[in-house]
């Protein structure tokens, strides 16, 4: 019996390798990145006494996460706003709101006009409907 390298294995099982963070082991970035957010909140429990609390938790990390908390990567918008198409009129508001206030009190700003944090808007291929909030089957844990 001869031994294979782990890409002969990969090949004989019919597994694809990818290549996208070569030289790493765990090969799955934005996972590793959503995992590494979920862990350092403050919130986060050390363990978990069921897998229902586990979903329970999640449930209300993620609603909070993509309804409520502002994101510096996309112009301090929510990520829901980003996905349902909203954020481009609250950018315009914010930008609106800016400039009066610029207008009312330019020496605030220092002679400069101020702007909203910049956003690039997503292409219209990826967006979809708008969807309602999820909601939580669990209850919390005791």
């Amino acid at each position: 019996m001869t031994s294979n390298t782990v890409t002969g294995l990969l090949a004989l099982l019919g597994i694809d390798q990818s290549h996208s963070r070569p030289h790493v082991s765990n090969d799955t970035p934005y996972s590793e990145t959503q995992f590494k957010t979920l862990k350092y909140c403050p919130t986060f429990p050390g363990r978990f006494g069921a897998i229902e609390d586990a979903n329970w938790f999640c449930g209300r990390f993620f609603t909070y996460y993509n309804h409520e908390h502002r994101h510096s990567g996309i112009g301090m918008h929510t990520p829901a706003t980003v996905h349902d198409g909203t954020a481009a009129q609250i950018q315009a508001r914010r930008a609106a709101t800016l400039h009066a206030a610029f207008q009312a009190h330019p020496e605030r700003f220092r002679g400069r006009p101020p702007s909203p944090p910049r956003y690039r808007a997503r292409s219209g291929s990826t967006r979809h409907p708008k969807h309602s909030r999820p909601t939580m089957s669990h209850k919390p844990p005791t």
